[in-house]
């Protein structure tokens, strides 16, 4: 824990005079064009990932990068993607799974949790994945084998749970939001995206967004 604490002396001595003028115009409010939705995984870190300032991503964090499907029973995600989408106007909606993630073993083996009863109810939300991954492989039971494939499987089913949130659908149909799916790997630092013309996950496409940043500028 110390590292952490002297960790806030070097941010109030070294990076807070740098970027002063940046927080307190962050100081009375946000603008962010981004809700990132990833795990809460403690190798996974955002804005190191994607290179971004403090106030550009509306970040939300849990096991499993999960989205529960809309209903009528609030959520902390059901209320942070609506305040992020009707409240603050974000432009983009982000889901990033990652390689190694325990809570997609999790989903796997379902009856490991038995001693995480809460863990293991959040984890349903997961289970169109697992099934999907055993259907198309023929399998009737999954293994770690199967975990690339149920980590890809899962950000796209969690892409279908957001399709049902009325503020994100309503911003979707007059195309003021647009949706994106991403695996991090934590090894190779590479990212995938998932192209929903061809239905599959492929190498994203930084110099077509480095263009389209410079005609920004």
């Amino acid at each position: 824990m110390d590292h952490v604490i002297s960790g806030v002396a070097k941010f109030q001595n070294e990076v807070f005079p740098d970027k002063k003028a940046t927080f307190q115009k962050l100081a009375n409010g946000q603008n962010p064009e981004v809700l990132f939705i990833t795990c809460s995984d403690s190798r996974i870190d955002p804005n190191l990932v994607t290179q971004t300032e403090p106030g550009e991503l509306f970040i939300c964090r849990n096991a499993g990068n999960i989205i529960p499907p809309h209903s009528n029973e609030t959520g902390g995600m059901t209320a942070s993607i609506e305040f992020a989408v009707a409240a603050l106007g974000v432009e983009h909606i982000v889901i990033c799974g990652h390689t190694d993630c325990g809570a997609m073993k999790g989903a796997i083996n379902p009856e490991g949790l038995s001693s995480l009863p809460h863990v293991k109810e959040w984890l349903g939300h997961c289970r169109v994945a697992t099934e999907v991954v055993k259907e198309r492989c023929g399998h009737s039971e999954l293994t770690i084998d199967d975990l690339e494939a149920v980590t890809m499987e899962n950000v796209v089913q969690q892409l279908q749970h957001l399709r049902t949130h009325p503020a994100v659908a309503a911003k979707i149909a007059t195309g003021h939001v647009k949706l994106h799916g991403w695996v991090y790997n934590i090894g190779t630092g590479e990212v995938l995206c998932y192209n929903n013309e061809k239905g599959e996950f492929e190498n994203m496409d930084l110099k077509a967004a480095e263009a389209r940043l410079s005609q920004k500028k």
